[in-house]
């Protein structure tokens, strides 16, 4: 109902009959009447047009729709020729955003403001099978004024109903038209329930200050810790955004963590109290193949933004980088300067500052470069890597362990000091498809790198503490420079063997992979700290890897064969099963994976004997959405156990399961003197068609402790959701320090959020509450 008609509109009317009243200056349509004006358009039974009052009076059936879209339901409308003024008698109004009115009657004026009378407003659609149940919220008010001007919708001597129940009354407030996506005013409060901060309840404001950038400031109470504060700036560009955001908190009571080598904890008057961090992320497309961007974080301990649960940043490993990528067809570029925050609640006590272990990457680059000829028949990649570290506080317990026990059991995890490394290599490979369906790869592989180290005198005297030791190598020097060439003659060898029969496929897959190279350059020294290569496991994924370092930091040397058998299949019913089972074998030269570093990467991996351990995995996939995998590493001679996974899961209409259980032997090396027994498991359950509950959990089945489980209930359709949830940490060590979080939301469409908000560009409208 819109109220600026152009002046040169022309109105269409049809009608079954049309009668003209010359002495009362009348028009009046009867059946089947239906008018166009200006992209207003009204049906009914019956329209009488005064053309001295210029008013127009429908009946029988009515319905308007203006040209925004809004539709009207009524018995009777009186309404201007304009559509702009009108009074409509027992009414019902639907937007175009699936908001609903209805009331007993109705006024319009200028266009701009309608006001229901003995109103009700909800954005829940009526029930199809039962019309007049009472939807799941509505809003009920003795007058609603609707004012198009500023995009306000207000409601006075209101009350709340849940399920047609009366739960709350409210003399007077304002929520921001249904169709305006970003408004200023208070944003739906939020509640949060935490063993250590206690009861907390936030209220947030809105600034919505122009169409491209906007704030939200908030302050949540908390019964335990105080008040935290909180304000986040965010600004769209055409090519990007960014956004800044900055907590605080006076701690009232630090004393409350439970765990008193927690940063978070402390005596009373610790420099610890006032805890804060400031955190910005960015990304811009600086054109269609190059992209910057930033996500930093920094805050007065380590762990502020996970214990308050700062949204964006308060991630377990919080890593703050700013970098720079382009990817053109298969060309990749990667510069990025990094540093990395681990949020946990246990360290040193005395250190209260961000943790000192973590090192500064200024910078990591990656260049990828695949050329579109082919070389020689073949594939040709080129990769560039480069790295540089900085970390102000040496990473190790080299001096923490009995004096009289092994030298290998002491790690040196990050030097304290600065190393860099640039690393180039090429790879080439070809395949070729023998008549009798051989396919034999040949690869050659080239790499050089140079690394420099620039260490502490305590990060030395750590590493020589491991050489000194019997069994030891070489000491190191505070600055040291490293030069290294690798190349690699390969060849794969695959037969892929088809048989099939009236119901199934299945293909078998001899395999052999041979890689001849010179033995590693500096194995025997502790002197080049690997920093990307520590984390390392030998499974039947990483079988056929030509270098099965996950890093650059360590090459693999020396002449290796890799042997396995690898099995698919494909059924008819839908029944999908896999398999895989090889070895791989030391043949000449120094087995790095038996060639000691820092970390003792390689260690107990299965690998560090000529012949390795074997690794073998089996799995089927069904049609009915039940899916299991089992894998495992066999000791080469007694095939005792050493490691295992095994996955499950199903997902078929409501229902929805995962399961994995992991068993790691006992790696003294590494830390760790017992066997790792760890289940987990998931579930999720549709149990009515808005209704779902699920849950979680993760079990330590060596010391007998449930470490954490998660439960919830939730209610979701297309104008409400809910959900409520329980959350528990424990430790392993220390039942004192079981950590539990509850957590609810309730999202109301077009009215907000309580609980948890979001961090997304296009806020939800703004509410004002009581004035």
């Amino acid at each position: 109902m819109a109220g600026n008609v152009p002046s040169d509109s022309q109105m269409l009317l049809e009608a079954d009959t049309l009668v003209y009243d010359i002495d009362a200056d009348m028009v009046t349509a009867v059946g089947g009447v239906r008018i166009d004006y200006a992209g207003n358009k009204l049906v009914a039974q019956r329209v009488s047009y005064n053309r001295k009052t210029s008013r127009l009076v429908a009946s029988g059936g009515v319905q308007l729709i203006d040209s925004d879209g809004t539709k009207v339901f009524s018995d009777e409308v009186d309404i201007t020729d304009d559509f702009a003024d009108g009074f409509v008698n027992a009414l019902r109004v639907e937007t175009i955003d699936k908001t609903y009115f209805a009331a007993e009657s109705a006024k319009r004026e200028g266009g701009q403001v309608t006001t229901f009378n003995n109103g009700v407003y909800t954005a829940c659609a009526p029930c199809e099978e039962q019309p007049d149940r009472a939807p799941i919220w509505r809003i009920k008010a003795k007058k609603i004024i609707w004012n198009g001007k500023t995009k306000t919708v207000r409601f006075e001597q209101s009350r709340f109903e849940f399920f047609g129940f009366p739960i709350a009354t409210l003399p007077a407030f304002e929520i921001a038209d249904p169709t305006v996506k970003r408004k200023s005013g208070f944003l739906f409060p939020g509640a949060k329930i935490n063993s250590n901060l206690g009861y907390g309840l936030t209220v947030p404001y809105y600034f919505a200050l122009s169409p491209t950038y906007d704030l939200t400031v908030a302050g949540t109470g908390y019964t335990k810790q105080g008040f935290l504060g909180e304000a986040e700036w965010r600004q769209r560009f055409d090519n990007g955004e960014y956004s800044l955001k900055i907590a605080g908190i006076y701690q009232a009571k630090p004393g409350d963590f439970n765990d008193q080598n927690s940063v978070n904890s402390g005596p009373t008057g610790d420099p610890n109290r006032w805890r804060a961090m400031v955190g910005s992320k960015g990304h811009f497309d600086l054109n269609s193949r190059w992209q910057v961007g930033w996500d930093i974080l920094y805050q007065t301990d380590k762990n502020f933004s996970r214990t308050y649960g700062i949204e964006g940043f308060d991630d377990f490993v919080q890593r703050s980088e700013v970098y720079l990528t382009g990817l053109n067809d298969r060309n990749y570029f990667d510069l990025r300067g990094m540093k990395f925050d681990v949020q946990e609640d246990v360290l040193d006590s005395s250190q209260f500052s961000t943790d000192e272990y973590q090192p500064w990457v200024l910078p990591s680059f990656d260049y990828s470069y695949i050329p579109d000829e082919p070389l020689a028949g073949g594939e040709l990649r080129l990769d560039v890597n480069a790295r540089s570290i900085y970390r102000s506080r040496l990473d190790d317990n080299t001096f923490d362990n009995d004096e009289n026990s092994d030298f290998r059991n002491d790690l040196v995890q990050g030097i304290e000091g600065y190393s860099s490394r640039l690393t180039a290599e090429a790879e080439w490979k070809r395949s070729f498809i023998t008549d009798g369906g051989l396919v034999v790869t040949p690869l050659l592989q080239f790499q050089a790198d140079t690394t420099y180290v620039n260490q502490s005198q305590s990060s030395v005297d750590a590493i020589n503490a491991l050489a000194n030791t019997p069994g030891g190598v070489a000491p190191v020097d505070i600055r040291s420079d490293y030069n290294r060439v690798m190349a690699t003659a390969g060849m794969e060898v695959r037969w892929p063997v088809l048989f099939s029969s009236a119901n199934s496929s299945h293909v078998l897959e001899p395999m052999a992979q041979l890689f001849a190279r010179p033995d590693e350059p500096y194995s025997s020294t502790y002197g080049i700290p690997n920093e990307d290569a520590q984390s390392f496991v030998f499974d039947a994924t990483s079988l056929f890897d030509r270098d099965k370092f996950s890093g650059f930091d360590r090459i693999e040397g020396g002449t290796r064969a890799n042997l396995g058998l690898r099995y698919s299949g494909t059924y008819d019913n839908g029944w999908m099963t896999n398999a895989l089972f090889g070895q791989s074998y030391q043949l000449a030269g120094d087995n790095s994976f038996a060639s000691p570093d820092l970390v003792h990467a390689g260690a107990e991996s299965g690998l560090e004997t000529d012949t390795s351990d074997y690794v073998g995995l089996v799995g089927f996939a069904t049609p009915f959405g039940l899916s299991a995998s089992l894998s495992g590493r066999f000791d080469e001679q007694t095939l005792e156990l050493r490691r295992s996974e095994a996955k499950a899961g199903y997902v078929n209409g409501p229902v929805s399961l995962t399961t994995n259980y992991t068993f790691i032997q006992a790696q003294p090396l590494y830390g760790y003197s017992e066997d790792r027994h760890e289940v987990s498991g998931g579930a999720s359950v549709r149990f009515h068609e808005n209704w779902r509950a699920f849950g979680s959990g993760t079990y330590d089945l060596q010391s007998n402790v449930l470490i954490s489980d998660s439960l919830g209930l939730a209610y979701d359709d297309e104008c409400f959701a809910y959900a409520l949830t329980m959350t528990t940490s424990r430790d392993t060590d220390d039942n004192s320090t079981d950590e539990r979080t509850f957590g609810f939301s309730i999202s109301l469409r077009t009215l907000g959020d309580i609980g948890n908000g979001s961090t997304s560009f296009e806020r939800s409208s703004a509410s004002s509450f009581i004035r």
